[in-house]
């Protein structure tokens, strides 16, 4: 587990290889003492991920899934609720989430996710051209996950306005030998999940076996879910270890669809009826392959290669009208390598980096009657490349400054061949991109608790294969990348309150300026299709702040309240643009708080509320459309033991009636109504019980 994050990996790979060790050496003490060392293993892992997140001198924010286990987390909504910079919403999937990190994709295009990196154990899965299209992150198949925002995920290789998310899996060496998970609720919900692994010497495996079936909240959008996750490790030597992963998926979504404003207001729980006559899908089976290989040459030098291989078929009806249908129906490969070196020599520590990925989609776009595909009338043949090489020091020339230096080569493809079958016209424009993106960074740490950031770095994304499919001008030309400069500070740290009681906080401010932000708007002439265009200039800024506390109630410490609080300011706008002056961009809020106030008892009990303020938004670039904000409360409740925990959470408890979601316009007719409204989950309750052995 400890060897999964890509940076510094020699050291958590050297207490990984002493686990079993230790653990032979304490067998005969019997299974009490074997677990304790599981257990200090686990919160060894967390410790070095601390450790690297404390020489970014910029936004980075570190997930432990063992909180997962206690609420809700269907999705990357759930997930990532205390992430700040992340807009992260919910809605016209049971598992899909459209999200959006320091004002990336802000098109709102949930099909193409783009503008953040996701990868698994340092390896990627966001595709080669950027796009995170029909990815399942499974937030309970994960360990950790660290969120390195905007252009503090240069050490992850990324070249994204966003950054990029690493999603760390546990093994059987920081898991129980069998674990079993259910959790239920409202509308149906029924998942269960049911997870073995097994330590024999030198080698390791996990296996987790789940289903889900949900009806889901609105009408026209049940779920029903299959899936597998593994891993299995071995250590050849003392310097030498390798890891296997797979993954395979089957996921069967209906779509609700977006609705009007008055259709909303008269019954927020219904499909839009083009949906349900249509019979819109999102059926996504995927498999994935994947290794990981470390050699420590040294205590001081280690290399790690990993490689990995995806499929995925897509089945999706997704327009239906009298004049004009679409089912998107695309077989997609996604082939990655990534290479990282790290040294450490003296006052400097070195990382040099590779990735290197291809993706290729072949399909066609098709007519249907209600989801059954036709006649095909465009023939798909998309491919990308894409390379990014980095190299990153970070110096501590004094005991208490530490500078960091770095810079990116990015070098990119994009070609498009759509072939219309009617006709034989083919449209296949082609890109190359390339940039240099230099970052300059320095931290001072005030003490071993408190620590102020700051960095100036360039940023840069080329565009999507959808984006270019989107071209709004729909000839042989290619989009621009989009690119920019952000400038950052903040404060990390904690600090104790008494002797019982504590404080931790996590604050960036930033600033970027953008050219060429690539943007996307619903087309007039086939709603649920999109028409992209590259802006002028653009200004996002924002604050980050996240706060959780534990305040003792009493000297012993056996009673405590745990709040957290996320609060985000977000202001992302066109500057000086022709045609929207300095308008606000659309569908990122001004402000969000997602918040929770628990009671904690030391022998596991814990209760209280939790609550949503969200701003309003507008939906279209000319800001005539405005979202209005919503406030939700909630509670959470639960019981938990070492081998076993029980929980409920109750949503919305007021009923509320919000937005989750909406769909981009150029300008909207007050006097009109259209369909670009996806509704919120109204009052809502689900359990989850696990058993471990």
């Amino acid at each position: 587990m400890s060897r999964c994050h890509p940076l510094f990996p020699h050291r958590a790979l050297w207490f990984s290889l002493s686990l079993p060790l230790a653990a032979t050496a304490q067998a005969a003490d019997g299974q009490k003492k074997n677990l304790e060392t599981l257990t200090v293993y686990g919160q060894e892992s967390k410790l070095e991920l601390e450790a690297e997140q404390s020489l970014t001198p910029g936004g980075v924010t570190l997930l432990d899934s063992a909180d997962l286990f206690q609420r809700g987390a269907a999705n990357l909504a759930d997930m990532l609720r205390y992430v700040p910079g992340l807009w992260v919403a919910s809605g016209s999937t049971g598992d899909g989430s459209y999200f959006s990190s320091r004002g990336s994709n802000l098109d709102a295009v949930s099909y193409d996710g783009n503008g953040v990196r996701l990868m698994q154990d340092g390896l990627p899965i966001t595709a080669a051209d950027g796009n995170n299209h029909n990815r399942t992150i499974d937030p309970l198949s994960t360990r950790y996950a660290v969120v390195a925002r905007g252009a503090n995920a240069m050490t992850y290789g990324a070249a994204t306005l966003g950054g990029a998310i690493d999603f760390i899996t546990p093994t059987a060496r920081d898991s129980a030998p069998m674990e079993f998970y259910y959790t239920g609720g409202s509308d149906n919900l029924q998942q269960g999940r049911l997870t073995a692994g097994t330590v024999q010497g030198q080698f390791d495996g996990l296996i987790t076996l789940e289903s889900r079936n949900w009806d889901g909240y609105r009408d026209h959008q049940e779920q029903d879910r299959l899936g597998v996750y593994s891993n299995a490790g071995w250590q050849f030597s003392d310097a030498v270890s390798t890891r296997v992963y797979f993954q395979q998926i089957s996921n069967d979504q209906e779509l609700p669809g977006a609705l009007t404003r008055a259709q909303w207001k008269d019954d927020p729980e219904q499909a839009n009826p083009s949906n349900e006559v249509g019979h819109f899908l999102l059926n996504v089976d995927s498999w994935r392959l994947a290794n990981k290989t470390v050699w420590d040459i040294d205590e001081q030098t280690s290399l790690t290669a990993g490689i990995a291989y995806e499929e995925q078929d897509l089945y999706h009806p997704i327009v239906f009208s009298p004049f004009f249908s679409l089912l998107i129906d695309t077989k997609q490969t996604n082939t990655a390598t990534t290479l990282r070196y790290n040294a450490r020599r003296g006052d400097h520590d070195v990382m040099v980096g590779l990735n290197y990925g291809v993706t290729e989609v072949e399909g066609g776009n098709y007519s249907h009657v209600a989801g059954v595909r036709t006649t095909r009338s465009t023939k798909v043949d998309n491919d990308a490349e894409s390379l990014e090489l980095f190299v990153v020091d970070r110096w501590k020339f004094t005991p208490q400054w530490t500078a960091v230096i770095g810079a990116q080569f990015v070098d990119a493809t994009r070609e498009i061949r759509n072939e219309t079958v009617s006709s034989g016209t083919v449209r296949d424009p082609k890109g190359d991109y390339d940039s240099i993106n230099p970052r300059v960074g320095v931290i001072y740490q005030i003490n071993d608790e408190i620590a102020l950031f700051a960095n100036l770095s360039k940023l840069y994304e080329a565009p999507t294969l959808y984006e270019l499919e989107d071209d709004a001008r729909g000839n042989q030309e290619t989009l621009n990348a989009m690119q920019g400069t952000v400038a950052e500070i903040g404060s990390r740290g904690s600090q104790k309150l008494g002797t019982a009681s504590s404080w931790n906080w996590d604050v960036s401010l930033y600033l970027a300026h953008l050219e060429d932000e690539i943007l996307s708007r619903d087309d007039p002439s086939a709603p649920g299709t999109s028409l992209s265009i590259n802006a002028e200039d653009t200004l996002h800024g924002g604050l980050e702040a996240l706060f959780s506390a534990r305040v003792a109630l009493g000297q012993s410490g056996v009673h405590s309240l745990n709040p957290t609080l996320n609060l985000t300011l977000n202001e992302f706008s066109f500057d000086g643009d022709r045609a929207y002056g300095d308008n606000e961009l659309p569908v990122a809020p001004r402000h969000f708080i997602k918040g929770e106030l628990l009671y904690r008892h030391s022998n596991g009990f814990f209760a209280g509320p939790t609550f949503d303020i969200v701003d309003e938004r507008y939906a279209d670039f000319a800001n005539n459309y405005v979202v209005e904000g919503y406030e939700l409360l909630g509670l959470r409740i639960g019981y938990s033991r070492e081998t076993w925990e029980v929980w409920g959470e109750l949503r919305n408890l007021t009923d509320k009636d919000y937005i989750t979601q909406v769909s981009v316009k150029d300008s909207i007719d007050p006097s009109t109504d259209p369909a670009i409204l996806t509704p919120g989950e109204g009052r809502a309750f689900y359990f989850g019980v696990r058993f471990q052995l």
